[in-house]
């Protein structure tokens, strides 16, 4: 009944600053892959912001107050977060709220993910989430955020508009943001550069200078620990004496060599709340160590400012083959190679990583086969409206056995006891369904308010299915809300990673863009569809044909896709995979949507289940 309101920032002047001589709280955030500004904790802004009067041009150890964030150094001249081992490097920024709003009372709200960890949401969603719980609201509706998700506090759960999944969510009380008063340093918001008047805002410069300042920064701090080095050997030219570090030519830019190091480091994820299959950001909103991001979009170069001009042909450079573990030198110490030449003034290219390798070989129409034991070669799917019942207690009563005489219990719905009334009486009233009803569901036993059943199927597709929320069981025949599209599926004469003696079975989903229909988030808005057709994989034995004939199953029923906001480009109102997951990748697995992943088949398997595609179903 709440939808998201202000945010709590505070007004700004023109050049981007809050009004002087205005208390404000402080929260320092930084830049995540799926641009989504990433709150630190309290405790860190509290260091940061300490750091920050001392010396606004320093640079900030996060490991001193965060353990989990020991890699880490933010360099406050050019407002990058700098990871040291990998050379990673993200913006920062200083923010600014109203000290009545949930960082300043040190209100924070988390969300429970896929490891049982608890999240917590950027500081715009938490902000909203807060004026609403204030305002004793029920629910709140973050669509106007970018985000499919509803909030109940009567249950505190996050429920996935779309999937109906729902996720615990808890309201903690943490250490208050700092508190400032006055004006902001103009080093805070911008990098400085070597010429007076405003910075070039081109990204070649702006790389220039965020990657010699965290350079400078780095280096002092590590100065100000250890004894000082001895210097570096000159670079050894192609065919130099032995002993010397393999070279071989770089990548130019600009009609210049340049010495080559690598970029990037360790994927850091954060997923919008309620995401799948996504890992949780570190305590303290930096990023954790995971899997290597390798399809990065774009190579990132710097170089230093004095050497911004042409570069004679023909420097050497030092090889970066060990991106995967397979060179001579290990990353950590690639990276702070790079670092070290870029600080001594020496030109400097962060090179671009290994792509993903996403498809085979070219394949004549002749290769192409039929899949042994699945009959045909397409599927095709077209906009129809689902078959609905006559009203949603003719289903709920349909899968329900009347309960007399209700144990004293939750019901995981309202919350409220089973013995009381149902917490959706006056919100909902349906003739024939009285608020102290209670029914068990057929096969597991699960008891709910029938009322609160009822409100539940009419807030999804009415597709004349129910699925019980606390086991997932499905009763009848679930069906999603996919638009409608083409699925291919055949053999090719190429082997997966992992599957040497295999074939290889290629599906091709082409969806193409469209109006939403009256089961979408948006009825009669347009829907945008990226990166169709797409291509996923599997190999051609008795298992991976099993998953095919679950996956054609699964799409007749409209389940593989859906419409929603997009977890890696934030775009909403555009089709996104559901919660079946495919491998994407053909020969490799960078991304982890490839192979080798020997736990892959069996946990789509699972995953199809859990939708209630099983084999039975499929023959049927």
């Amino acid at each position: 009944m709440s939808r998201p309101g202000h945010g709590g920032l505070m007004p700004v002047n023109g050049l981007g600053f809050p009004p002087q001589n205005v208390a404000r709280v402080v929260v320092w955030e930084w830049l995540s892959e799926h641009s989504r500004w990433r709150p630190y904790t309290a405790t860190v802004c509290h260091h940061i912001e300490n750091v920050l009067k001392e010396d606004a041009r320093g640079s900030v150890v996060l490991g001193q107050v965060d353990a989990q964030l020991v890699p880490y150094i933010i360099d406050l001249q050019s407002m990058h977060q700098f990871r040291q081992d990998t050379g990673t490097m993200r913006p920062v920024r200083r923010n600014f709220y109203d000290p009545s709003s949930a960082p300043g009372k040190g209100i924070v709200w988390e969300w429970e993910n896929d490891g049982g960890a608890w999240t917590a949401y950027d500081m715009d969603i938490c902000i909203t989430i807060q004026n609403a719980y204030e305002k004793q609201h029920p629910w709140l509706d973050l669509s106007s955020l970018g985000f499919c998700y509803l909030i109940y506090f009567n249950s505190m759960s996050q429920m996935n508009r779309q999937t109906r999944r729902r996720r615990r969510l808890r309201r903690r009380l943490d250490l208050a943001y700092p508190l400032t008063v006055g004006s902001i340093p103009k080093s805070q918001s911008w990098p400085v550069g070597a010429s007076s008047g405003h910075p070039c805002s081109c990204q070649q410069c702006l790389l220039v200078n965020s990657t010699r300042a965290a350079s400078n920064a780095i280096l002092a701090s590590q100065r100000r620990k250890a004894p000082p080095a001895p210097p570096l050997p000159p670079p050894q030219p192609p065919g130099g004496p032995p002993g010397a570090l393999a070279v071989r030519p770089s990548a130019t830019f600009a009609g210049a060599a340049l010495w080559a190091a690598p970029t990037t480091g360790p994927a850091e994820p954060a997923p919008p709340p309620g995401a799948p299959q996504r890992s949780p950001s570190a305590p303290g909103g930096a990023p954790t160590p995971g899997q290597n991001n390798l399809n990065r979009p774009g190579p990132q170069r710097a170089t230093s400012v004095s050497a911004r001009a042409s570069i004679p042909p023909g420097v050497p450079a030092l090889p970066v083959k060990n991106l995967n573990g397979t060179g001579p030198v290990h990353p950590a110490l690639a990276g702070m190679t790079g670092i070290l030449l870029c600080a001594a003034g020496l030109p400097v290219c962060l090179t671009r990583a290994p792509k993903p390798i996403l498809h085979p070989p070219p394949v004549s129409k002749s290769d192409v086969k039929p899949v042994p034991g699945v009959p045909g070669v397409c599927r095709k799917t077209k906009k129809k409206h689902l078959k609905k019942s006559k009203n949603p207690e003719d289903v709920v009563r349909r899968y329900m056995q009347k309960v007399k005489n209700p144990p004293d219990e939750d019901c995981t719905i309202c919350m409220e006891r089973l013995v009381t009334a149902s917490g959706y009486e006056g919100v909902l009233r349906h003739k024939g369904v009285r608020p102290e009803l209670v029914g068990r569901l057929g096969r597991c036993g699960h008891m709910y308010h029938l009322l609160c059943l009822v409100a539940m199927y009419s807030n999804g597709n009415k597709d004349g299915s129910l699925q019980c929320p606390t086991c997932k069981a499905i009763y009848g025949e679930k069906t999603g809300t996919q638009p409608p599209g083409k699925m291919e599926f055949h053999l090719i004469p190429h082997s997966l990673p992992g599957f040497p003696d295999t074939q290889t079975i290629r599906i091709v989903y082409d969806i193409p863009t469209g109006i939403q229909g009256p089961e979408h988030p948006n009825p009669g808005k347009k829907f945008t569809a990226r990166g169709f057709p797409r291509h996923c994989y599997l190999p051609n034995n008795e298992k991976g044909r099993k998953v095919l004939r679950l996956l054609i199953t699964a799409w007749e029923r409209r389940l593989i896709f859906t419409i929603g906001t997009s977890n890696t480009t934030g775009e909403s109102d555009t089709v996104v995979w559901n919660e079946i997951h495919h491998k994407t990748e053909f020969g490799s697995n960078l991304t982890g949507h490839g192979y080798p992943d020997a736990s892959y088949l069996d946990n789509v398997l699972a995953e199809l289940t859990a939708q209630g595609v099983s084999e039975a179903a499929a023959k049927a």
